[in-house]
Parts: C-alpha cells; sequence; structure tokens
C-alpha cells in the first residue's frame, strides 16, 4: 500500500510543481498544452489517473489535491499520518472482504453449473466417464502407442469454458506444446495416458480435475468446469520425471497460460 501511495503522489506533486496553473482547471475545461512543462505535467497525470483507476476506490478529486497541497506547502493537515495509515488500511481490508465473497458467491455458481454440465453430459452417445469423474469424447482414434506418466508429448489444443469461451489456444499461437504428461492439470494427465498417438479427443474436465478453488488467470474462475480438444501428435521423449516447478508459470493478466500447468 506504501508502494502504491509513493507511486502516486510522486508524479502528481512534480506535476503540480511544474504547472500549477494546468492542475487548477476546472475538469469541464479542454486543456491546452503550449509548452514542454505542461506536456509532461498531463502525461504524469495520466499516470495518477490509471494508478487511481487500478487502485479501485472512489476518489473525490477536490479533497485529493488538498491534501496534496497541504503535504506540499507544509501546512496543517485534517489527518495525521498514523490516522492516514488507518484509513488506508480500513479501505484494502474491506475491499478483501469483498472481493472473497464475490469469489466465494462465483465459486459456488460455477461448481453448481459444471456438475450439472457434466451429469448431463455423461448421458451423451460416445461419451466415457472414468472413476476420477473425467469425461471424454474421441473424436479421432490414433494407432500409436500410449505416453506413459514419465513421458513428454506434443498436442495441438483448444480450451474453452462451458459457454463457449476460448480462454486458450495452441494452433491460434501456430505451435504445438511440448511437456510433461505429469505436469499439467491431473484431467489432462489421466486423460493423455488414454490417448494412442495420433489420437483427438475432447475432454470435459471437472474442476477438482483442473484448477479447483484457485481457477487460473482472468478467465477460469473458481470451481470452473472445462472443455479441451486435445490432438496428441507425439510422445516427444521418455525420461525421469523432472520436477513440477519447471512449467508452474503463473498465468498471464491478459491471457490463460500456453499450458495447461497444475
Amino acid at each position: 500500500m506504501q508502494r502504491f501511495i509513493t507511486h502516486i503522489s510522486i508524479p502528481l506533486l512534480f506535476a503540480l510543481l511544474v504547472s500549477p496553473a494546468l492542475a487548477q482547471k476546472q475538469p469541464t475545461e479542454e486543456p491546452k498544452l503550449k509548452s514542454p512543462a505542461e506536456e509532461l505535467s498531463y502525461a504524469l497525470g495520466m499516470d495518477v489517473g490509471k494508478s487511481l483507476e487500478r487502485f479501485g476506490a472512489e476518489v473525490d478529486f477536490d479533497i485529493f489535491l488538498e491534501a496534496v497541497r497541504a503535504t506540499l506547502k507544509g501546512e496543517e493537515r485534517l489527518l495525521t499520518p498514523q490516522q492516514a495509515k488507518k484509513v488506508r488500511m480500513d479501505f484494502i481490508q474491506e475491499k478483501r472482504k469483498k472481493q472473497l465473497a464475490e469469489r466465494k458467491a462465483a465459486g459456488e455458481k460455477n461448481l453448481a453449473e459444471g456438475e450439472a454440465f457434466l451429469a448431463e453430459n455423461k448421458a451423451k452417445e460416445g461419451v466415457v466417464t472414468t472413476d476420477s469423474g473425467l469425461q471424454y469424447q474421441v473424436i479421432k482414434a490414433g494407432d500409436g502407442p500410449k505416453p506413459k506418466a514419465t513421458d513428454r508429448v506434443t498436442v495441438h489444443y483448444k480450451g474453452t469454458l462451458l459457454d463457449g469461451t476460448e480462454f486458450d489456444s495452441s494452433r491460434k499461437r501456430g505451435k504445438p506444446a511440448t511437456f510433461p504428461v505429469k505436469g499439467v492439470i491431473a484431467g489432462w494427465t489421466e486423460a493423455l495416458q488414454l490417448m494412442p498417438v495420433g489420437s483427438i479427443y475432447k475432454l470435459f474436465v471437472p474442476s477438482k480435475l483442473a484448477y479447483a478453488e484457485r481457477g487460473a488467470g482472468r478467465k477460469i474462475g473458481p470451481n470452473s468446469a472445462l472443455i479441451f480438444e486435445v490432438e496428441l501428435l507425439e510422445i516427444a521423449s521418455s525420461q525421469p520425471e523432472q520436477p513440477a516447478s519447471a512449467l508452474k508459470v503463473q498465468p498471464p493478466k491478459e491471457k490463460y497460460d500456453e499450458l495447461p500447468t497444475k
């Protein structure tokens, strides 16, 4: 939190120092940038605005500027440093509680939808349900060997949510993925060992065999059941199990992991 306040206050104070007149304009006025100093002030103001947007708080801009100016000029402030710290911490705690409540509600909803989908899906022609709850459908039967848990495999795949939202596709990236059979989510580890090379399977993965309560990235929420279409291209090698940490990559903010890692 302290880093965030520093990130905001320094650029904003610098902007006010460089061009106080520009900072005092009414929001409805169209700013006219007539000098490099004014351009820099405006650019720094844009950075401050982005920071406030990410912070997710409703900010009274007039009060905000009043606090900045009072601090800059050494005037008496309406809050002591200790009071200000408590206000910030209270806000963070309330925001965290709200996020946890929202995540819990989303997880319960996703779990119920996933269970209903899988219960209906298992009755469809060609769908096989394993003891673990994994469901799969053979789109194309290959005639090659089946991978072992200690193998590395190369696949093309596409992943979607139950509503059809696509969150990843190796074909769209233009490159197949190679990884250890035991380095991915449990539903994949099980399914890959059932697939002869050359096969294309459609996998219906319950949340407990995917990412469970934690979800993954921005698109895969907590307790989400997932659908994958997987083409097993080859067994890349057979070797001792590699450290799982090699594939535990954090999902990027704007896209899903390149691999359905654990």
